[in-house]
């Protein structure tokens, strides 16, 4: 039985609102940044460790899916772990996905501030991270037409760096050329790393609650989000790879504005920082949106403070816990140095998915059915544990703190 305690959230959006949200958390600074050190990982089997990154992505797309339109309630895997694998599995599920995801939103914020004004790093961060929990606050709708114009600003960005890359003669085939030159745990690794610019998709799930006819719209909204994602990601790397070569990709700062010099044409690096900056923003107000949903449906359960679980009457939005998460974020970002918190996210965020993925499992007994949901289990597991090794101890420190917590909760009821 699904929990369903709680005032409602409004159902206002479409097709077109939820892909955009996913577009928005997707494609963000995760592609300004993760090319580079998944090339340093991976060499010339970067393009190997993207296809990798996007069966996993796949396989986990699927299983949200599918639990998402058959539980259309705000919590994600959260929801989908409590109602077929157990209490406790929601719980790990949306620890998990508050724990990195908050994270996410404070490199995401000072990912802001370092291509804005480098020297006041954090400030900028504080400040994006107060303005975006401000437009949250003012509705889901608002959100969604803010992420609208920051998504067309960002492809336009890529669109161009691809063209110009392609376009100019420094662009080598050679430097496209497949292989194995770091090994498989290269590979892996690289997948890992550039898992973090897939991660999101399941935004659209998080926000169950918020989408019309949602046994329809969100089948439909998460594969056609990701395969834009996916479709623009190969076409950058390709781009990218082919003017830096992988060696040069693997040791560029700002891999795409560097490739931009190095076609030709220095004066569009502004336009590309400053699209990396506007990336950064629509991930970062897509993430808080998405952590402050499953802070809401915890909070329903009280797994965290049950005040938190407030809907307001007007706006219609979680707002004590957008408040809560906003507040969170924005002492991360003004006192934090998180460019090493990318792989303990991500180790989060493929625990989440490992559990959607255990959950699609019992949806349906046919061996047929329960393949993608397998392949997606093996393929979050591989990935989380081809991690640099300092993000797998903390991240699995992260989920034992959540674990004990959970016990402790459990013998005081």
């Amino acid at each position: 039985m699904t929990h369903t305690s709680g005032p409602g959230l409004r159902r206002t959006l479409g097709v077109g609102d939820a892909v955009v949200v996913g577009l928005g958390s997707m494609v963000g600074a995760g592609i300004f940044a993760a090319l580079a050190p998944a090339a340093r990982a991976a060499g010339t089997g970067l393009l190997l460790g993207l296809a990798l990154a996007a069966v996993v992505a796949y396989c986990n797309a699927m299983a949200s899916a599918r639990l998402a339109a058959l539980y259309p309630a705000s919590g994600g895997t959260y929801v989908y772990g409590r109602e077929r694998l157990g209490p406790f599995w929601g719980y790990l599920a949306g620890w998990s996905f508050v724990v990195g995801k908050t994270a996410s939103c404070a490199a995401m914020a000072l990912t802001v501030g370092a291509y804005v004004w480098p020297e006041q790093a954090h400030a900028v961060a504080v400040a994006a991270v107060v303005a975006l929990t401000a437009v949250n606050y003012g509705g889901v709708q608002k959100s969604a037409r803010l992420t609208r114009a920051i998504v067309a600003v960002v492809l336009a960005v890529l669109a161009l760096v691809v063209a110009v890359c392609l376009g100019s003669g420094d662009a080598v085939a050679a430097n496209l050329d497949i292989g194995l030159s770091d090994g498989l745990g290269g590979v892996l690794q690289a997948g890992g790393l550039l898992f973090f610019a897939f991660a999101g998709y399941a935004r659209i799930a998080t926000l169950g609650e918020e989408v019309r006819d949602p046994a329809r719209t969100i089948p439909r909204a998460i594969p056609l989000a990701l395969g834009i994602a996916l479709a623009v990601y190969a076409c950058v790397a390709v781009a990218v790879l082919a003017v830096l070569g992988p060696d040069r990709l693997g040791q560029a700062t700002a891999p795409l504005s560097e490739a931009v010099r190095a076609a030709g044409l220095p004066g569009l690096a502004p336009v590309v920082r400053v699209g990396a900056a506007v990336a950064a923003l629509g991930s970062l107000l897509a993430l808080i949106l998405g952590v402050s949903r499953t802070t809401l449906a915890m909070a329903r359960d009280g797994h965290l403070p049950r005040p938190l679980a407030a809907v307001h009457p007007r706006f219609q939005v979680p707002h004590r816990a957008e408040l809560a998460v906003g507040a969170v974020v924005a002492v991360l970002a003004a006192t934090a140095d998180l460019r090493g918190v990318i792989g303990f996210s991500s180790f989060g965020v493929l625990t989440y998915y490992a559990i959607a993925n255990a959950s699609a499992w019992t949806l349906d007994p046919s061996p047929r059915a329960r393949a993608l949901p397998v392949l997606g289990l093996l393929g979050c597991a591989v990935l989380a544990f081809s991690l640099p090794g300092l993000s797998v101890l903390t991240g699995a420190a992260a989920l034992a703190a959540g674990v004990v917590a959970y016990g402790v909760r459990a013998r005081a009821a």
